[in-house]
């Protein structure tokens, strides 16, 4: 993958230097603004379970946390949650669940997807789970399942196998192959990551890369996200330092790097970072964050027990809508590529050409009006009014009109 499709030659000659200062960050912007225009999308995890069977040193829920609280929600539980977040706005949530066969293996899985697609809602369901078998992935697929999500943490193989000493996730290679077992059952948007911190974050970002560049060969796709998770702490981890911890100027960089090797993917920041560097992150290149997010089971409900690591921005959804819109910016709550079949290589090609970005702009248009008409508080209403007036004018294709639909009652709007 280059910047070929997506810069024109006078523009590539800016990433000469690109290294050397500040530059990175402005082209970084630029491709994305290219490849996704000016929005950004925003979803919530839900967490299901932090019962789990793996020992990983880093991680609140490790088996050998005595201290921790456990909770595996039930049906009636997730849909709770689940309907709390969609009575907030949100569409897309992201299903986070600990490694437990018995209580959170695939059966609990579809059953969970299938009653929050009927009772609420939410119009698409990432998952985050234990790595599957083909089999079980092709039933997760069919359930419903929008991205799967894993992380290979870090591929450092020492450094892997020290930290993650007992449990089904101590073999590295049954997590490695996780996204070809994904794709071959199905799964054309997979989500790929390494958890920054674990080791020396230029290993594990250029390995990321290349495992993603080898998928890209071998399927026409690589990951349809690259997230930029940074070590926190967890309460009843039994890691307590780094000599590779990544400073904030790094991981700014990281982010950009992600986004310049593989310009279609979107780059996803979460809520573990503070608000400021978020707000920085917001214009430098990512394109997808969580927002208001828990990381306990429940935690939406009761903001309850033993989380998987702290948070850094706790802001709600409005008020990263808020911050967004502040920035110039237009936060998007839009699942349109998943009703209209724009997935893996056909996704890729669209984003490459160009081509994604004024379907991008009509979506986070409709969507952002959804959200106004239906959520936003009076606080942030009518900042959210004046971006979608700014951006409704620059769009054109009739997009008024629809947006007098959506005053009328009409939902899931989208191109």
């Amino acid at each position: 993958m280059n910047l070929n499709r997506i810069m024109p030659a006078e523009e590539k000659e800016d990433t000469v230097s690109l290294f050397y200062g500040d530059e990175v960050f402005d082209v970084s912007r630029r491709v994305k603004e290219k490849v996704y225009g000016k929005r950004i999308v925003l979803f919530a995890p839900l967490y299901l379970s932090n019962v789990c069977i793996n020992d990983c040193l880093y991680c609140g829920f490790r088996i050998g946390n005595k201290k921790a609280k456990r909770k595996n929600l039930s049906i009636e539980e997730a849909l709770k949650e689940a309907s709390l977040l969609a009575g907030r706005g949100y569409k897309r949530l992201l299903l986070v669940t600990s490694e437990h066969p018995k209580l959170s293996g695939i059966d609990y899985l579809e059953r969970i997807i299938g009653a929050i697609y009927e009772n609420t809602d939410i119009r698409i369901l990432h998952v985050n789970s234990a790595p599957m078998s083909v089999e079980d992935f092709k039933r997760l697929k069919t359930a419903g399942a929008g991205v799967y999500q894993c992380f290979q943490e870090t591929y450092h193989i020492p450094t892997y196998r020290t930290l993650h000493p007992s449990g089904p996730k101590s073999d590295y290679n049954w997590r490695l192959n996780v996204m070809d077992r994904a794709i071959e059952a199905g799964f054309e948007d997979v989500g790929m990551g390494v958890l920054l911190g674990l080791y020396d974050w230029r290993w594990d970002v250029w390995a990321l890369i290349a495992h993603s560049r080898r998928l890209l060969k071998k399927y026409g796709f690589g990951p349809h996200t690259l997230s930029v998770p940074r070590l926190q702490p967890a309460e009843g981890s039994g890691f307590t330092g780094s000599k590779y911890a990544v400073s904030d100027d790094d991981f700014k960089k990281i982010a950009a790097i992600y986004r310049l090797s593989l310009p279609y993917a979107g780059v996803v920041i979460s809520t573990r970072e503070s608000a400021k560097l978020r707000d920085e992150l917001f214009l430098t290149g990512a394109s997808q964050v969580s927002a208001g997010s828990k990381t306990s089971p429940l935690g939406y409900l009761n903001d309850s027990d033993t989380a998987q690591f702290e948070i850094g921005d706790k802001r709600s959804l409005d008020e990263v809508m808020s911050a967004i819109a502040s920035l110039g910016l237009v936060p998007s709550l839009c699942t349109a590529c998943y009703r209209e079949g724009r997935s893996g290589e056909k996704f890729r090609e669209l984003a490459e050409g160009q081509a994604i970005k004024n379907l991008c702009r009509q979506n986070a248009l409709f969507s952002l009006k959804e959200y106004v008409e239906d959520y936003a508080s009076d606080n942030v209403r009518e900042l959210l009014k004046t971006r979608l007036k700014e951006e409704a004018e620059k769009a054109g294709n009739g997009i008024f009109e629809k947006f007098k639909l959506i005053e009328q009652g009409k939902r899931d709007v989208h191109v």
